[in-house]
Formats: C-alpha cells, sequence, structure tokens
C-alpha cells in the first residue's frame, strides 16, 4: 500500500475525489465552516482524511472515493456548464443526474456553445487536465460569418492580444467557404473564457457555431447529441499524462 494511501489525502483532495467539489471550491467551503470531520469542524486545510473517518459536507456524509472514472457527453446548445444557474436555465448536471453519480466537468462550454465535455467523478483529475502544462490540444469546428483572410489565421500561431488580454498560440485553417459562411478548424491548448469567440471577432468574424470535436486524446465522434458514454477504465489508463494525478484507490 502506498504512502499517500496509508497516511489518507488532505481534506480537498479527499472532497475532490468524492466528486464533491474541486480543490479550489473546498478549500472556499472549510473557511466557510461547512466541513467537518469525526464530529468537529475542519478549519485547517492540511487536515488529512484517513481510512474510517467520517466526512460530512453541508449536514451529509461524504462516501469514500470510487475509481477514477471518465465520461464523453456531446453537450447540446442551450445549455449551462454549472451546478446551478442563477437565471433558471437548464444545467449540464440537471440533464445528467439521473444517468450519472455526481460529477465534474473538464473545462466548461458555454451555453452557445456545443460538442464535447469530458465529465469527471474526480475533481482532482478534472483540475489536472484543465491545466495548458497538461499539453493536450481541444479542438474545434467554426462556423463564421464574415470575409475570412488565411493569412490572419496562420498569424494566430503567434499568439494575438486582444483588448488587452494575450492569448498564446492558436492553430487555425479554413476548411470551407460559401459566400460570407466559413467553417475554420481551431486548435489550442488553453481555451480560456469564450476565447475563440473574442478572437474571430478581433479578425472581423462573428461566430455562428462552435463545436468541441476533441479534448486531447478524447474525440466527439458520431457520439450522439445529448447523449454520454463512459471511456473505459483501460483507455483512460492508457491516456492519462505520465505526471497525471493517479487513479485513486478506494479505501477499506
Amino acid at each position: 500500500m502506498s504512502e499517500t494511501v496509508e497516511r489518507g489525502d488532505r481534506i480537498a483532495k479527499f472532497l475532490a475525489r468524492a466528486g464533491v467539489a474541486s480543490r479550489r471550491d473546498a478549500e472556499r467551503m472549510l473557511t466557510e465552516g461547512r466541513i467537518s470531520l469525526n464530529n468537529a469542524v475542519v478549519t485547517h486545510p492540511a487536515t488529512f482524511v484517513t481510512p474510517g473517518d467520517i466526512v460530512v459536507v453541508d449536514g451529509k456524509v461524504v462516501d469514500e472515493p470510487e475509481r477514477t472514472r471518465l465520461w464523453r457527453y456531446h453537450k447540446p446548445d442551450g445549455i449551462v456548464t454549472t451546478h446551478r444557474d442563477p437565471e433558471g436555465r437548464p444545467t449540464v448536471f440537471e440533464k445528467l443526474r439521473e444517468k450519472l453519480p455526481r460529477v465534474i466537468s473538464v473545462g466548461r462550454l458555454d451555453l452557445t456553445s456545443e460538442g464535447l465535455l469530458l465529465l469527471t467523478n474526480d475533481g482532482a483529475l478534472a483540475r489536472r487536465l484543465e491545466l495548458p502544462t497538461t499539453g493536450w490540444i481541444r479542438r474545434y469546428r467554426v462556423r463564421v460569418f464574415g470575409v475570412v483572410d488565411p493569412k490572419a489565421l496562420a498569424d494566430l500561431a503567434h499568439g494575438v492580444t486582444v483588448e488587452g488580454v494575450k492569448y498564446g498560440p492558436i492553430e487555425a485553417g479554413l476548411d470551407s467557404r460559401k459566400g460570407e459562411n466559413a467553417w475554420i478548424t481551431v486548435s489550442l491548448k488553453e481555451g480560456r473564457n469564450r476565447e475563440i469567440r473574442r478572437v474571430m471577432a478581433h479578425l472581423g468574424l462573428s461566430v455562428t457555431r462552435l463545436i468541441r470535436v476533441a479534448y486531447g486524446p478524447f474525440q466527439l465522434g458520431t457520439l450522439p447529441r445529448g447523449d454520454v458514454e463512459e471511456v473505459p477504465p483501460r483507455v483512460l489508463r492508457d491516456q492519462l499524462p505520465a505526471d497525471a494525478v493517479p487513479l485513486p484507490v478506494r479505501r477499506r
């Protein structure tokens, strides 16, 4: 048995792997006094959870983390990637509540974006796979309205600054064009909030459809719109980066 399993996990890591919240959100919950360990409120992030401990969040006992699982979901447009929406719009997690355990998204797709969204029950893994240092390429098919300048697209490979925000290298190529409508393939490693839409607007192009078709080695493929499919454990193990968060071992 490894040293990590013997001494347990930090409380935030435990909650992330249990799919309760990301580490960052779990640390915020600590400061709000919402977490207790063995009937004592936890106030310090360097608190470890060991086998047999009872962790309670908002009055509910947290189950032991299960094995790490990952799903591919074909997100339709018109739903938001959040657990609760203050505007009352439909959310990804409401749509999947009856199909999946509590899960966390790997990155997000905004309301009008669609395509591949990875979901996992391991918050630590979700955070790891979102980092640009993972080196995973995120690929999109983008429909735009306007006059496309192939040279301007090629220049995005050197990065671009839009309204004071510096974006990293973006690989963009024109696939097809009909009148003032065109399809472009866009690949990037980071994917900041509304990055593609803002960069395209900077080039005088209006995005009318945005579909994520790949996230690292995982492809949207022929997964039907609105469907979700689990990645087989062997495939998950094979595709994780060598320095990614290891699959957790269930404590007995």
